[in-house]
């Protein structure tokens, strides 16, 4: 042995510290990650199999495992949170470990209710959708040395690992997406602004649109969205010298709620979505959509959990997931006015 050990109990810093290695390189190795050189990640284990890391484990001693973990999002029905509790599940089983996952729906009282139970029941650790700005570590998760990861959502002061996606960058794309095809009258329906998402990307559609210099001002409405709703926003913009010809949506609730507006006023606009989701493909025209993956913040997520119960100590960090514009046909150029029919033929 070096010496170089910290505490009595093995951690991914006395791993690291071994076989002279960066904490971020051992977390890549246990959690069987790309970019780790054969003969480095070689070392890595022959350390972790000496000095007995991972079979007695850190901070917890295997002993006091549960082998359980816990998922709070905030819809089990929507789409994009079922394809992320999905992957996180799938991590979870790698490891041998069981998912224990409960929807919030929204609500930061039935958020604090869940956890309090996950506690209870022991769980080692517990990937987050937050209901709000409030850190989980409010309600002693910290105190009892649970690790804590954040997703789709940051929350105000917390030290723990958060995950996002490039809501702005995202935005971004599908602003200029549109503009590339003629667009320049584009207005944002977005998703309730109680959420960091909503919020997120509205702001990252004002800022779009004054970098572009669009003309006239930002024709900008929040939900949360009915198709009634939708339907009286799509009229006012229409309205006037210079209507809308292209809209981008928030999220793929928003989407959806869009496509039966749009249907029910017989109009033709160009359209751009927050969120892939399922038959986009085949609407009429398919829809354009950015793509947040949601497979990939969920399997992000629990990696980053499990290196955490690994003892990876290294100092908590946010990571931003990219995006990617899917290009079909619903963010087009501008549909000419419908020609009226001649009384004289």
């Amino acid at each position: 042995m070096s010496g170089h050990r910290t505490t009595a109990v093995p951690t991914m810093s006395d791993v690291a510290a071994e076989a002279h290695v960066s904490v971020k390189t051992v977390s890549r190795v246990v959690n069987r990650a790309p970019g780790v050189r054969p003969d480095t990640e070689a070392r890595v284990r022959a350390v972790i199999e000496r000095i007995g890391f991972g079979r007695h484990g850190a901070p917890h001693t295997q002993l006091s495992r549960t082998q359980t973990i816990g998922l709070v999002i905030e819809d089990l029905a929507n789409p994009f949170y079922s394809q992320l509790g999905a992957a996180v599940e799938r991590e979870a089983r790698i490891r041998q470990y069981q998912l224990i996952t409960a929807s919030a729906e929204g609500s930061p009282t039935r958020q604090r209710g869940i956890l309090r139970g996950l506690v209870a029941r022991r769980v080692d650790g517990v990937v987050i959708v937050p209901a709000d700005d409030t850190p989980a570590g409010d309600l002693a998760l910290g105190a009892d040395d649970i690790p804590i990861v954040y997703i789709d959502r940051p929350v105000r002061g917390d030290a723990a690992d958060t995950i996002v996606s490039d809501n702005a960058g995202g935005v971004r794309s599908a602003v200029e997406h549109l503009v590339a095809h003629g667009h320049h009258q584009i207005g944002f329906l977005g998703d309730h602004a109680e959420y960091w998402t909503a919020r997120r990307r509205r702001e990252a559609f004002l800022d779009v649109h004054t970098s572009l210099t669009l003309p006239g001002e930002p024709r900008v409405a929040m939900g949360p969205h009915t198709t009634e709703s939708a339907v009286a926003a799509l009229t006012q913009w229409g309205r006037g010298r210079e209507p809308v010809t292209a809209v981008i949506t928030g999220n793929n609730r928003v989407t959806l709620t869009v496509l039966h507006a749009l249907r029910q006023l017989d109009l033709r606009l160009a359209l751009v979505g927050y969120d892939d989701f399922e038959l986009a493909d085949l609407v009429e025209p398919p829809v354009t959509v950015v793509h947040a993956d949601p497979a990939a913040l969920g399997q992000k997520a629990a990696q980053q959990l499990f290196a955490r119960l690994l003892g990876d100590e290294s100092p908590p960090q946010t990571v931003v997931m990219p995006t990617r514009l899917i290009v079909r046909a619903s963010g087009g150029p501008p549909a000419r006015p419908r020609r009226r029919p001649n009384p004289g033929r």
